[in-house]
């Protein structure tokens, strides 16, 4: 009976999962969201389908750990080192000044005893870091300056968890439980348990990570990726300290291993089914009876809450050395509340500081406020960079140095051209269209103005009338043979090159006097053809003459091509090609 209950429950748990994220996820809400109300729908105060939503939370707890173990593998001990000023500095502030205003509004507002605004308040200043990394790592930014700062404070908001439980107890009107150590023996268990989980890293997992590569068992480093999250994790709940904590510290101590990806990819399936199952649980736990019963009060704090943070974390960034936009972003991005409010609601009612209709109350203000992430971090998107205020006052290349090349367009493919030229020291002038880019790019280090590579008058004073080379990487499908006809007029000294995205483009410009082009993925296609046919052992002269075999009749094919207009012209793009020597 039991199986079968567990059965039936699980059942329910994945079919609500699917039936509320994959729409969520398509209107662009997020899946947070999608798993928060899937929960409320199937739990006790929904159909009731699925019951004891504290047992899952409990379990689910785990994804949250599995997301800061992956978390602590994107870092090394010297890239921690490098943050720390943001980390110890921006983070702690944010954590104490937000948790005051929340707790101050918590006393004045709704008429709380000091001890309960402060169980309430600085568990606010926490964000959801379930919401805000995955975002930040979907979209390539967590190693970005922006995204570097606001997983700083997310970091010190994760490791604030342990002084925040100090707190409540000492706060607490509960008997003194006799198991629970004091304060100063956390601290001191803390710093042991961390020392403690390198050391384990350095003389433990990475002998026994080195052991599995070489017996090349797959399923053998998902058990040590688990095992290493779950001990850590058990060994600091032991201690009575974060569990995340423990996780995390476990993934930095591998950070440096050369299995991470391995065990990334491993681990990855496991943190996203459990903490989907984290936030149903949430979902679950949620007295929507009290909720209702004080819609207009849930409402304005979650209302303030975001209102708050967003200022406060604005302010200090600015005191930080932000400027304003990206400032503005970051209190956006920040501006939720955090999964481990849920957490601290629990030990400040298990206090007596607080009933549980009010940690219901406050855990619907989170799941609120968190409903709201969506739609803000597609607002801070627009101000992450720095812009000016109109973009004529965007730098222009009249002041560039004269230099022997012009790439036009710093995106990943300009880039790589350009780090190419600058390896065989030739002085490159980089011109963008994009504001976003170039902002990023100056983040960077790298110089980049602002204009149109089209126009001949921006290349003139770009200097093109000297360059020896100008180089066109941009993603333009619809630059042809009349925006580059003139150019190759004004400036005939320069060899001109352009990327084209595909077959129509480079045939659009083939009657053009140009130096090159290059199809984007041809010669990377080739080249992986070739390493493909290297690893299966076939010969050299082989794999030589079948890329020449390729070469020639891909070019029989563009210039018959050429000639018919048509594109269905010219051999067949599929074929099974004869062995071929290659010829000297």
């Amino acid at each position: 009976m039991e199986t079968a209950s567990i059965l039936r429950e699980g059942v329910f748990l994945l079919g609500a999962g699917l039936l509320f994220v994959i729409p969520f996820r398509r209107l662009g809400l997020g899946a947070v969201l999608g798993y928060l109300v899937a929960g409320v729908a199937i739990g006790p105060f929904g159909l009731a389908l699925v019951g004891d939503g504290e047992s899952k939370l409990g379990i689910a707890e785990i994804g949250i750990a599995l997301l800061l173990f992956l978390v602590g593998l994107e870092l090394n001990p010297a890239r921690l080192w490098r943050l720390k000023r943001d980390i110890f500095g921006l983070g702690l502030a944010q954590v104490v000044v937000a948790g005051l205003g929340l707790a101050a509004l918590n006393f004045i507002a709704a008429d709380f005893t000091l001890g309960a605004a402060l169980a309430l308040g600085l568990p606010l200043a926490l964000s959801s870091t379930a919401q805000v990394l995955p975002s930040l790592k979907s979209s390539g930014r967590i190693n970005t300056p922006f995204g570097e700062r606001a997983f700083s404070i997310l970091l010190f908001q994760d490791l604030a968890i342990v002084p925040l439980i100090t707190i409540i107890a000492a706060l607490s009107r509960a008997p003194a439980d006799p198991a629970t150590p004091p304060g100063w023996l956390l601290a001191l268990a803390t710093v042991g348990a961390i020392l403690g989980l390198v050391l384990a890293g350095r003389f433990i997992i990475s002998p026994l990570l080195r052991l599995t590569g070489r017996l090349g068992e797959r399923e053998l480093f998902v058990v040590v990726g688990l095992f290493t999250v779950i001990a850590s994790a058990a060994i600091m709940e032991a201690l009575h300290l974060s569990t995340a904590l423990g996780a995390f510290i476990a993934g930095v101590m591998l950070a440096d291993s050369p299995y991470r990806h391995e065990i990334e990819a491993d681990v990855e399936p496991f943190r996203s089914i459990l903490l989907g199952l984290f936030f149903m649980a949430v979902g679950m736990v949620l007295d929507v009876t009290v909720i209702l019963a004080n819609p207009i009060f849930v409402v304005g704090m979650a209302a303030a809450l975001v209102g708050i943070k967003t200022a406060v974390t604005y302010g200090l960034s600015r005191a930080f050395g932000m400027d304003r936009r990206p400032a503005f972003a970051l209190g956006l991005l920040l501006s939720q509340g955090g999964e481990f409010g849920f957490v601290l609601f629990a030990q400040a009612q298990a206090a007596l500081l607080i009933e549980q209709q009010a940690a219901s109350l406050f855990g619907a203000i989170v799941t609120l406020s968190m409903a709201t992430t969506p739609f803000l971090l597609m607002i801070a998107r627009r101000f992450e960079y720095v812009r000016p205020h109109s973009e004529d006052e965007l730098e222009g290349p009249d002041l560039a140095q004269q230099t022997k090349a012009i790439v036009i367009g710093f995106g990943r493919f300009g880039q790589t051209v350009t780090q190419i030229l600058m390896a065989a020291r030739v002085s490159v002038t980089l011109v963008d269209i994009k504001p976003e880019q170039i902002e990023l790019s100056n983040a960077f280090g790298a110089k980049v103005y602002y204009g149109d590579g089209r126009r001949i008058d921006l290349l003139r004073r770009a200097g093109a009338h000297e360059a020896q080379a100008i180089v066109f990487c941009t993603d333009d499908r619809a630059l042809g043979e009349k925006e580059l006809e003139p150019i190759l007029s004004a400036f005939p000294q320069a060899a001109i090159f352009i990327r084209a995205f595909d077959r129509r483009q480079l045939l659009a410009v083939r009657n053009l006097d140009l130096a090159g082009s290059v199809r984007e993925v041809f010669e990377s296609a080739i080249r992986m053809g070739i390493d493909v046919l290297q690893a299966m052992g076939a010969d050299d002269q082989d794999i030589l003459g079948a890329e020449q075999f390729y070469r020639e009749q891909d070019q029989l094919r563009l210039d018959a091509q050429g000639e018919a207009g048509n594109l269905r012209a010219g051999p067949p793009p599929l074929y099974v090609p004869p062995i071929k020597k290659a010829t000297a």
